[in-house]
Order: structure tokens, then C-alpha cells, then sequence
């Protein structure tokens, strides 16, 4: 009998009788929630758990220009197209570090197995001081849409190294301590960024965390990729087992190559890294790269995206790489169309990623089909 059943799937299947639950979705939408209100939820990721799609975001402030913003926001939906509002899962404290008026941006929310805790990272900025202070802030919560708890802020891998660099390294780096970078022509400028000049510069107070994304590998190890060194270099930092502080185990992408954005997935073994530019609020053209360990070496590629309007990631920026493949779906890339002037009116920028002679290809698609979960 029960092959009997699998012959008549197997041939209803090819017959196309059988089809997944798609819905049409429109790539670069101002999306709205279930009672008809844009979505202002921007820069963060997408969460699943028992059953629920949580979306982070940063919560901008309606009519106002700039970086304004009040809080992280949370949406819900069960197919990733139906979305309710959740509300604020974090708001500042009133802390010295986490004061009305300080700036919160790419948040990230992942599930501790171990811990049985959500927890979120997020790029955090001091009241008033604009993106001098460059640190990360820790919140847990016991629910995912939860009031998450502020935990504290810091800056990565203070008095650490990266796990490649040698005696000879640090010399090097240590050497550029004091000196006057003003007047050094870019060449001159990439080759101090990339013998260390930040990292010496930073090396007492942890290293400066902006643009950020968190990786949990398939073996629960948690790792905070971030722009660092005024921007000019990625790192990869591993995590500790509460995903709450460093192990001090951290490695550079790209000295001197000014990426921000990072987003990143894992397939047949390869990790695959895609960023943009540093140009502000202004669209670039994004960069990608691979490797085998989390840890490198990386190599660069040509930029994954194809079509009309690729050369500036058709006027989005990455935020997050959803992976939905569990649950009978693909990989999306997920990003904002900024809108400077109302921040909280940005649009969504939602692609499924190709894969061509082995690379990931993200093409231009005005519309297209999204697979439903069952």
C-alpha cells in the first residue's frame, strides 16, 4: 500500500499536479501590516520559531528627517506575507549608554539552544556623540516578541589580536601608534589599514562595531560580523556559548576595502558574504565573497546581482539572508530601499538568490513567486 501511495505522489508531482502555495511578491514594496500600516521595522532580520516568522527592525520616527528613531519594532506572520504588529520589543532604559536619544540599528535576533534565550545584538551610538562611540549592545528575552532586556554595551575584543596576526604583525601595528594619518594619500592610507593602524589605535578600548549581522553555524557557534575600523575592514568575532560576550577569537575581511552591510549564508559548505559600499545613505554596488572556514581565508567576486539597475543593488542595501530552505522554500535577500528624507517610509527590497556555475546570481525581478510554508 505504501508504495502505492509514494508512486501516485511521485506521478502526481510530475504530472504537476501536486504545487507548492506561492503568492506573488513585488520586490521593492513599501509593505504593510494586516490592518493596512507601512511597515517600520528596517536594517534588522528575520526570525523563525515554533511555527511564527518574527521581523526585527529599527522603528523610525514618522515625519521626522535623519537617523531618528525610537526603539527596536517586531512583526509577526505565519507566511511571511500576513504581518502583525508585535509592538516594541526594546526600547533605551534611560542608562548612561542607553538613553532616549542614542541610535540603534541593525538589530539581530537569534535563539540560544543551550541558553533557551532570545537574544539581540545591535549597533549601538551614545546620545549626541553621531558614530563616534561604535559599540555593540546586548538584549535577551525569554519570548521573541518579548520586552527584551538591555544587558550592556561594549566594544569587541578589547586587548585581543586577530587570531592570524603574529609578533611580527603587532610590531607593525603597534608602530603606527601616534602618528598623523591626515595627510597620507589613499594608497598610502589602505596599506596603514591593513598593517593594523586601527587596531592598534583601538586595541586598549575594543575594537569600533558598526553595521552588523549574527551567524549561527549549523554547530550552534555564534559569530558578530561588523564594519570596524571606521569602516574600512569587516571582522568576523566568534561568540560565547550565551552568545552574550567574545571568546577573543576574531579575524579580518578585506583591510582597507570600506564594506558595511553584511549578510551572510552557508551552502554545500561554502560560506558566501555579501556587502555594500560605505556611501551613506546613497545606493552602491554591492560586493560579495566566500569562503570555506567562517574564519577564511575570503575571496572577493563580482557582485552577485545582474539586471537593470544592479550597479547601485537596484537602490537597496542588505540587511539580512533569509534561509527558508527547511521549510520547502529558497534563499531571499532582504534589504532596504532608504528613503533619507522619512526613514520610516523606506521600502522593503525582498530577491531569491539563483545559484550559476556555482555562485550565488541575484537578478533583477519586479515581481515574483514566493513559496508558502505549509
Amino acid at each position: 500500500m505504501t508504495k502505492h501511495l509514494i508512486l501516485l505522489f511521485f506521478l502526481m508531482t510530475s504530472a504537476g499536479l501536486l504545487t507548492a502555495r506561492t503568492t506573488k511578491v513585488h520586490a521593492d514594496r513599501l509593505w504593510t501590516d494586516v490592518e493596512g500600516k507601512p511597515m517600520n521595522a528596517h536594517g534588522g532580520n528575520i526570525l523563525f520559531h515554533d511555527g511564527v516568522y518574527y521581523l526585527y527592525g529599527e522603528h523610525r520616527i514618522e515625519n521626522t528627517p535623519g537617523v531618528s528613531q525610537d526603539g527596536i519594532y517586531c512583526y509577526s506572520s505565519t507566511d511571511l506575507v500576513n504581518w502583525t504588529s508585535r509592538g516594541y520589543v526594546l526600547r533605551p532604559t534611560g542608562e548612561a549608554d542607553f538613553e532616549m536619544g542614542c541610535l540603534m540599528e541593525r538589530p539581530k535576533v537569534v535563539y540560544n539552544k543551550r541558553t533557551k534565550k532570545f537574544v539581540m545584538l545591535f549597533h549601538l551610538e551614545l546620545k549626541g556623540k553621531g558614530y563616534a562611540a561604535a559599540r555593540v549592545g546586548f538584549a535577551v528575552s525569554d519570548a521573541p516578541d518579548g520586552r527584551f532586556r538591555f544587558v550592556r554595551s561594549l566594544r569587541p575584543n578589547a586587548k585581543r589580536w586577530p587570531k592570524d596576526f603574529k609578533a611580527k604583525e603587532k610590531e607593525l601595528a603597534l608602530s603606527w601608534r601616534g602618528k598623523d594619518l591626515s595627510k597620507l594619500g589613499h594608497e598610502q592610507w589602505k596599506q596603514a589599514v591593513e598593517t593594523g593602524v586601527y587596531l592598534a589605535r583601538d586595541y586598549d578600548g575594543g575594537q569600533m562595531s558598526r553595521d552588523m549581522t549574527v551567524y549561527v553555524d549549523d554547530n550552534g557557534k555564534a559569530y558578530h560580523i561588523f564594519s570596524s575600523e571606521e569602516n574600512a575592514t569587516l571582522h568576523i568575532a566568534r561568540l560565547t556559548k550565551d552568545y552574550l560576550d567574545y571568546t577573543g577569537e576574531y579575524v579580518r575581511v578585506a583591510p582597507g576595502g570600506s564594506n558595511e552591510a553584511p549578510c551572510i549564508f552557508k551552502k554545500n559548505g561554502v560560506y558566501w558574504l555579501i556587502t555594500s559600499g560605505c556611501t551613506g545613505w546613497a545606493p552602491n554596488k554591492a560586493r560579495m565573497f566566500s569562503a570555506r572556514n567562517i574564519f577564511g581565508p575570503w575571496k572577493q567576486h563580482e557582485t552577485p546581482f545582474t539586471g537593470p539597475g544592479c550597479e547601485t543593488t537596484f537602490s537597496g542595501q542588505g540587511a539580512y539572508i533569509l534561509d527558508n530552505r527547511k521549510r520547502g522554500g529558497g534563499l531571499y535577500f532582504v534589504g532596504d530601499i532608504w528613503q533619507p528624507k522619512q526613514l520610516s517610509r523606506s521600502r522593503q527590497l525582498w530577491l531569491p538568490i539563483d545559484f550559476e556555475d556555482g555562485k550565488p546570481s541575484i537578478p533583477w525581478r519586479e515581481t515574483w513567486e514566493l513559496e508558502l510554508p505549509d
